[in-house]
């Protein structure tokens, strides 16, 4: 991964953990780039490809209800975020991503599960591939948003 040090896990933490990804329809090109690092990142550590489960919804302005009905089934450790918010000519971009971000903020908050927030945000499409893995001097925030609960989940176990 470019741009965090290589997280260290606790196998006997994350053994048997679940994890829910949220993706949006939106931005399809891009997101499934996120999905597919992400899903390795979590398999190549431990996760069971069973102990996965892919939710589906409209877009990133629903990704929080979204979350809010995952984490009340009590059924997932964690929960990893993903779509794509690009930049348009309007302000949409300004509410979809402010909206978005505050309101899965707000439900790992009130359910105590990590959230990764794992919604490109971009100017444009440029900036989207190289963030997805696309490109001479990209990332992925896929993998990273998926580095990220893993990381969470042994930080509070640690606790």
């Amino acid at each position: 991964m470019k741009g965090i040090d290589t997280p260290v896990y606790d196998p006997s933490v994350l053994a048997g953990k679940k994890i829910a990804i949220v993706v949006t329809r939106w931005n399809t090109f891009i997101v499934d780039n996120l999905l597919a690092a992400a899903k390795q990142h979590l398999t190549a550590n431990g996760i069971g490809e069973g102990d996965i489960e892919l939710i589906m919804c409209p877009g990133a302005y629903e990704i929080p209800l979204t979350c809010q009905h995952v984490a009340a089934t009590n059924k997932y450790d964690a929960i990893i975020t993903l779509g794509a918010v690009i930049r348009g000519g309007t302000p949409h971009f300004e509410y979809v991503a402010g909206e978005c971000s505050k309101g899965v903020m707000q439900v790992s908050l009130d359910s105590g599960l990590p959230i990764a927030f794992g919604v490109l945000t971009v100017d444009n499409e440029q900036q989207a591939l190289e963030r997805c893995g696309v490109g001479e001097n990209s990332e992925n925030k896929g993998e990273e948003s998926a580095a990220c609960v893993l990381e969470m989940l042994c930080v509070i176990a640690s606790l």
